[in-house]
């Protein structure tokens, strides 16, 4: 048996090929998930480059998605946390981090340089989330946490 692939031209000078790079990698992407619209890696891929773009709203969208898909991710809730903070969603935003840490999230130093979350810096819950997040850290390494 013979398999046939047909042959296909790539005209260069098309609206697709004339995109910028990232214009184009969402293009792209959005295509894929026309196809495996559960495609979760290529939906994170996809949400990075909305966020990466500003394209805040678009970003939620992904992420709320994928959250249902991947409920017990912890990068994905910490993701979805970035979207809302991005999008002025306090409270939503501060939830899903909490989420994030309870799955097991523990890069203190990557959530407290991620600008993505400066629009809670100044909320109490996210110190509270910080401290919380400190003092896991310190049980796993042996040390009793001060309160």
């Amino acid at each position: 048996m013979t398999l046939r692939i047909p042959e296909y031209k790539f005209d260069l000078k098309t609206p697709e090929f004339q995109k910028t790079d990232s214009e184009f990698e969402i293009w792209f992407l959005e295509g894929v998930l026309e196809i495996y619209p559960a495609y979760t890696e290529c939906l994170m891929f996809l949400g990075n480059s909305y966020t990466a773009n500003g394209m805040y709203e678009k970003g939620l969208s992904v992420d709320v998605k994928l959250s249902k898909l991947k409920p017990c991710d912890s990068v994905v809730h910490y993701n979805l946390a970035c979207s809302y903070s991005l999008l002025g969603s306090v409270n939503k935003a501060l939830e899903s981090l909490g989420r994030a840490i309870d799955l097991g999230y523990n890069d203190i130093n990557h959530l407290e340089n991620d600008s993505d979350l400066d629009g809670l810096r100044d909320e109490a819950g996210y110190e509270l989330l910080i401290n919380k997040l400190e003092k896991s850290a310190k049980k796993l390494v042996g040390q009793n946490p001060t309160d």
